[in-house]
């Protein structure tokens, strides 16, 4: 799932090419994964908060009222007439536990956008902490590669010079050969 690195402000890429994890960010906050903890009470709880909301349940729960209001006033049954103070205690029952369902899961998701908002923070300073460590970096080779340039150039310089000695003392050489032999 989400594994360490060996340091927060390493490299992106390791020695071998493979890519990070760029999840470690995220494991100090791996705790807030499920809104209403990790047990199957947590896991059943948030996903009825989740379908509270979608257009299956609000479509589910029209057809019922339409069908328990049609069959009470048609007078197919008689488990709740007119003026339907059942169907008004179902609503205030639904309500009283979807309410705090729903304010617990929208407080839970607010604390993991809270920490990942967290995570990335540290990602993106990290980004940062590593581009610039890059540009310095760049910097220093680039001083070096003047220094170099600066040390080439002063070589050269001094190949042309000791070229041009040895280019007279072999005129010179072969001047003097030249007027011994004759």
């Amino acid at each position: 799932m989400i594994s360490e690195s060996s340091s927060p402000d390493e490299s992106p890429h390791r020695a071998g090419g493979s890519r990070l994890n760029a999840f470690r960010f995220l494991k100090p906050h791996s705790h807030l994964t499920s809104a209403f903890g990790s047990g199957e009470f947590g896991k059943k709880a948030e996903a009825f908060a989740r379908y509270f909301g979608t257009p299956q349940f609000l479509l589910m729960q029209t057809g019922i009222v339409l069908i328990w209001i049609v069959l009470n006033v048609s007078g197919v049954v008689h488990f709740d007439v007119y003026p339907f103070i059942l169907l008004n205690l179902a609503f205030s029952l639904q309500a009283a536990y979807a309410a705090p369902l729903i304010l617990l899961a929208q407080t839970r998701q607010a604390d993991r956008d809270k920490a990942l908002a967290e995570a990335d923070a540290q990602h993106r300073e990290a980004l940062a902490l590593a581009a610039e460590q890059r540009q310095q970096q760049v910097a220093d080779q680039s001083t070096q590669l003047l220094a170099l340039l600066q040390q080439n150039t002063e070589l050269t310089r001094l190949t042309n010079q000791m070229s041009k000695r040895i280019e007279t003392l072999t005129a010179a050489v072969h001047e003097r050969v030249i007027a011994s032999e004759g």
